[in-house]
């Protein structure tokens, strides 16, 4: 119903649906069809029967129809109440009476012009039980208003046309069906309309919120198609981009100035990050050097990609971060830190010489009280020379090995005796547990400094005493070390943390326990050296467990400490 109503305005010249003119266009476009039927029929009654132009009721009916249509035009409905231009589709009905009852029964047909207030009463879609009345009313009042005004009391002049009444109000039923399911359509249509609307809105928003955002942010981003082709990339990326173009500005994968992490080496390209990218991989914080000279910047390459609804590779989306000045700070860290390690070292070392001379003299050399502070100072300066010896290991950015035959069993039974004093002193129980000799190549020095480092930490975190248990046993292929306390203990969060270098937990500050946070780091670099892992753990008050897991076959593999 609403493609007829909109090809029939076109052919007007109207290019909008009906339900978006003005009820007065609409109710002149209305009694149009009426008009015309009713102009192109007389003529015919020229033709067939002139003498009903001299008949007032063809006259009238003909005023009637001419003030109707002028009507339809000329009011503006909109002021008034809603059904109100239901006056014209009524009075049609009078108008077709008249005309009706001036040209029969030579102009045969005269009757179907009711069909036209029909419809119009049908597509307003107001009162429909109201309208269905009006429909019979006024097609009665045609088809019966000649043998009423006849004066005819036969009945069957009135059952004769009686079809006609029920046969428009069968239209009127269809066309208000119709109408109201174009009503429904169009109200649907609409709606999704409105809907789109708001989508398109929401998606321009969206994408000014992202150009933003993407303009915003310090990191390169590009968006990679399915098939390798650049969707998207922000004004950050644009000038590494530019930044990595040769000379001769080949702008291929393969001739831009990409380069391993010494600046020299180029990339190949099989293992360059677009290159990567296509093969459907993540990745993060891959560092690369991009461009050459003074104007060389590193970066950290991370990617993701891009799945479809079907779970399809769709593309992929790459981050560059600028680390430059990061990596330039991290060097400028550890060089301070290795010079001004190293410039203690030999002045502790000293110092911690001639302390051992002077308590090495005869007792009745020294004065008790006197001997008592050298001895207090001789603690400091080694736990100050451990604390030197750590910074340059963690300066160094690496663990370098020399393996040897062990016996970790024995490691661990002299290192738990050289600790035994700083244990009776906080009250903690050593307990060994090694129910056989373990037998492996590792380097004897690091190791020895791992079980140090974990059992000065079990005592250290062990205020309250108790017992510390350390364990040295074999599990198929590997040697396995633990070592258990009942002390303060971690939460989960500190767990995820206790590896990282000069963490330190919030229990641990609050109680005031010396340490910078190195040890733990350390012993993580030399257990991965050996090619093994170190895990923990813990719940708060409850205590932690630390285990070394070591590969006891010969390893030659040496593994850069994580700085």
């Amino acid at each position: 119903m609403s493609s007829f109503k909109g090809r029939a305005l076109s052919l007007l010249g109207i290019h909008k649906d009906f339900h978006e003119l003005s009820l007065r266009v609409r109710v002149a476009l209305s009694q149009l069809p009426l008009f015309t039927a009713v102009a192109v029929l007389m003529p015919l009654v020229l033709i067939i029967k002139p003498s009903a132009f001299t008949d007032p009721a063809l006259l009238t009916g003909l005023a009637l129809i001419g003030i109707l249509s002028a009507l339809s035009v000329g009011v503006a409905w909109e002021k008034y109440f809603q059904p109100a231009y239901w006056i014209i589709p009524i009075l049609d009905f009078v108008a077709i009476g008249f005309l009706y009852n001036a040209v029969r029964p030579e102009v045969t047909g005269t009757v179907l012009l009711s069909v036209f207030p029909v419809f119009w009463l049908a597509w307003s879609g107001h009162a429909p039980k109201t309208a269905a009345l009006l429909t019979v009313t006024g097609s009665l009042l045609i088809v019966w208003s000649p043998p009423l005004l006849a004066g005819s009391t036969r009945p069957e002049d009135y059952l004769s046309v009686l079809m006609m009444a029920v046969v428009n109000l069968l239209v009127h039923k269809a066309a208000s069906v119709m109408t109201l399911s174009a009503d429904g359509q169009q109200l649907a249509l609409e709606q999704k309309d409105r809907a789109l609307k708001t989508s398109l809105q929401d998606s321009r928003r969206r994408a000014q919120l992202l150009d933003a955002v993407l303009e915003a942010i310090d990191v390169g981003v590009i968006v990679l198609a399915k098939d390798g082709h650049v969707m998207l990339m922000n004004s950050r990326q644009l000038a590494t981009h530019a930044l990595a173009l040769p000379a001769d500005d080949k702008s291929a994968e393969a001739d831009l100035l990409l380069f391993e992490q010494d600046g020299h080496t180029p990339v190949p390209p099989e293992d360059r990050p677009l290159a990567r990218a296509m093969r459907r991989e993540a990745f993060s914080d891959c560092l690369i050097s991009i461009g050459r000279g003074p104007g060389q910047r590193a970066m950290a390459v991370s990617a993701r990609p891009l799945l479809d609804e079907h779970g399809e590779f769709n593309g992929s989306v790459m981050a560059f971060s600028d680390v430059t000045d990061m990596l330039r700070a991290l060097r400028a860290k550890d060089d301070f830190v290795a010079s001004v390690s190293h410039e203690l070292r030999t002045p502790l070392t000293s110092i911690i010489g001639y302390l051992d001379l002077a308590l090495d003299a005869d007792e009745d050399q020294l004065h008790p009280q006197l001997r008592s502070s050298l001895e207090v100072t001789l603690r400091n300066a080694e736990r100050l020379l451990v604390i030197v010896s750590d910074l340059l290991t963690t300066a160094s950015g690496s663990v370098h090995l020399e393996r040897t035959e062990l016996c970790l069993g024995e490691l661990a039974t002299c290192v738990a005796g050289s600790a035994q004093p700083r244990a009776q002193a906080a009250g903690v129980e050593l307990r060994l547990d090694i129910p056989e000799p373990v037998r492996g190549s590792f380097d004897q020095v690091r190791l020895q400094q791992v079980l140090d480092n974990l059992l000065s930490n079990a005592i250290k975190y062990s205020p309250d005493g108790g017992t510390v248990t350390v364990r040295v046993r074999r599990e198929g292929e590997l040697a396995v070390l633990e070592v258990q306390d009942q002390g303060i203990g971690m939460t989960e969060a500190e767990q995820a943390e206790v590896f990282t270098r000069f963490f330190r937990s919030a229990a641990v500050k609050k109680a005031a326990i010396p340490g910078v946070g190195l040890g733990l780091g350390i012993t993580r670099d030399i257990v991965e050296a050996h090619g093994g892992r170190v895990t923990v753990s813990s719940r708060p008050g409850a205590g932690s467990v630390f285990r070394v897991e070591l590969p006891r076959e010969s390893c030659a593999r040496q593994v850069g400490a994580a700085g």
